[in-house]
C-alpha cells in the first residue's frame, strides 16, 4: 500500500486499492501512477527547490500549498519534500510494505532513526562500520551505550525504550539472523526492533512480518541499482504510520532530503527491482555453490582450494538445509546477491581483484555490475584475507570463467 501524500482520497485511495491486488513487480512500475500528472510515460525530473504558493490570498495557509486542482503538488520548498523525492516514497512504501522516508544517504537515514527513537542503549552485533561510526557520534553527544547483540547477558542490560538493531543478511558476509528470535527478545525488554534489510531488499525478505518497528534499508544499493545515487530509507511499520509525520519533521531539520535527481533516478530504478535481485540472487547462489563444491573436492583441478579457504553466505549456514528453518521462512526467495571469500592469506585477497576482468574492484554493492572487494581497503575490523563479492546481472557463467581466470593468473604469479 502507497502512503505518500498529504491528502487522502480520489486517485490516492484508488491507487492504494488496486495495489494491494499487485504483485511486487508492477507495483514498481505503477505504484506512484496516481502521482503522475503529465501526459509523459517517462517521469519528468523536477530541479527546482521552491515552488510559488496559490496566487489568491484567500486560501493561503501557513506551511501549506494545498490546490485542489492538483491535490499532490502541494510542495513548499525542497527540503521537506519535492515531486521525484515523493514519487520514489509512493513506490517504496508498497514495495517495502510500511510508509516510507528517503534520506541523502544510508547513514543520514540510520542517523535519524537514532534520533527519532533516542534510546539509551542499542544493542547492535557486527555488521557494517558506518552505522557503528554514528553511534560512536552519538555516544558523544548524549552518551548513547552500545552492548554486543550476539551476547544474551548483554542484551539482557537493555530496558524499555532501548533499541535492539539487526542487520541481516550482515555486511559483509552475507550470513543471516533470526528476527523472530530478536522480536520476542525485544518484546521481552520492552525495545524497539530495527532492522537493516540492505542485503535482502523485496522479494528476498520482509521484516514486517516479524514485527520490525523500523526497517532501514542503505537505497544506495539495490534501489538505486546502478551505482550512481546515494540514498537511505527509512520504513515504519505500518500501525505506526503516525511515526512518519515526526520523522518527516525532523527530517527538515537534520537537513538529510534527497536531491531532485537522486530522487529520479530511484523511481527508474525501482521498475526494475524484482527483476535485478532475482538474477542477482540466483548468479550468487550458483557461484557460491560452485566454490563450496570446489573447497569439497569439486572438478577443476584444485585451483579454487589452493587459493580460497572459505565461502561466507546465508545459504551456508546449517539452517539453510532444513527446509523447515527460521532462515528459509525468513528468506524464501533466495539468500541474497552478496557473500564473502576468505583467502589462503592476505596476499592472495589484495591481489585477486587485478587479476579479473567483469569484476570492478570497487566498494559498495547492489549494483547491475559484479564488484569485488578487497574489504580492508574500506573497513579496517575485517579479516585482512577476505574479498566481499556482489554479484551483478552478467551471466553467471562468464563470472565463473573470469574468477577461473583470475585465479590461475594469480598462481603463476605468486608461484614466480
Amino acid at each position: 500500500m502507497a502512503y505518500s501524500g498529504k491528502h487522502a482520497g480520489g486517485a490516492k485511495e484508488l491507487a492504494e486499492t488496486f495495489n494491494k491486488g499487485l504483485s511486487l513487480s508492477s507495483r514498481g512500475v505503477h505504484a506512484d501512477d496516481y502521482l503522475n500528472s503529465h501526459q509523459a510515460v517517462a517521469p519528468p525530473m523536477h530541479v527546482s527547490t521552491t515552488f510559488r504558493y496559490s496566487k489568491n490570498p484567500d486560501t493561503l495557509t501557513p506551511l501549506s500549498n494545498f490546490n485542489p486542482e492538483t491535490p499532490y503538488d502541494d510542495f513548499v520548498y525542497s527540503r521537506d519534500s519535492g515531486p521525484n523525492t515523493t514519487r520514489l516514497e509512493a513506490i517504496l512504501s508498497s514495495v517495502l510494505n510500511g510508509p516510507s522516508l528517503t534520506y541523502s544517504s544510508g547513514l543520514s537515514a540510520f542517523h535519524a532513526m537514532l534520533v527519532f527513537l533516542n534510546p539509551k542503549r542499542i544493542a547492535i552485533g557486527g555488521g557494517y562500520h558506518g552505522c557503528h561510526g554514528v553511534i560512536r557520534l552519538l555516544t558523544k553527544l548524549n552518551g548513547l551505550q552500545k552492548v554486543e547483540l550476539e551476547d544474551d547477558a548483554a542484551l539482557a542490560t537493555l530496558q524499555k525504550g532501548d533499541v535492539i538493531h539487526v542487520e541481516t543478511p550482515l555486511n559483509p558476509t552475507g550470513e543471516a539472523r533470526d528476527l523472530a528470535y530478536y522480536r520476542r527478545r525485544a518484546d521481552e525488554l520492552g525495545c524497539f526492533l530495527t532492522v537493516d534489510a540492505t542485503f535482502a531488499p523485496p522479494p528476498l525478505q520482509d521484516p514486517f512480518q516479524y514485527g520490525t518497528d523500523i526497517v532501514f534499508h542503505s537505497g544506495t544499493k539495490y534501489f538505486g541499482g546502478h551505482s550512481d545515487m546515494l540514498s537511505g530509507v527509512l520504513s515504519v511499520r505500518p500501525d505506526r504510520t503516525s511515526w512518519l509525520d515526526e520523522l518527516k519533521e525532523e527530517r527538515v531539520y537534520l537537513g538529510s532530503v534527497m536531491g531532485s535527481l537522486e530522487g529520479w533516478l530511484g523511481v527508474r530504478s525501482l521498475r526494475t527491482l524484482e527483476l535485478r535481485v532475482l538474477r542477482q540472487t540466483e548468479s550468487s547462489q550458483k557461484l557460491v555453490d560452485w566454490l563450496a563444491g570446489e573447497l569439497n573436492g569439486g572438478g577443476e583441478g584444485g585451483i579454487v582450494s589452493e587459493s580460497v579457504f572459505k565461502v561466507l553466505h546465508a545459504s551456508q549456514q546449517p539452517e539453510a538445509a532444513d527446509a523447515g528453518s527460521w532462515l528459509r521462512k525468513q528468506m524464501p526467495n533466495g539468500f541474497g546477491p552478496v557473500f564473502s571469500v576468505l583467502m589462503q592469506s592476505e596476499q592472495l585477497a589484495k591481489r585477486l581483484p587485478s587479476k579479473l576482468h567483469l569484476f570492478h574492484h570497487a566498494t559498495s554493492l547492489g549494483g547491475v555490475e559484479s564488484l569485488i572487494e578487497w574489504r580492508a581497503m574500506s573497513d579496517s575490523t575485517v579479516d585482512k584475507r577476505l574479498l566481499r563479492v556482489s554479484i551483478g546481472v552478467e551471466a553467471w557463467e562468464d563470472l565463473k570463467e573470469d574468477i577461473l581466470h583470475g585465479l590461475r593468473a594469480l598462481k603463476t604469479e605468486v608461484t614466480q
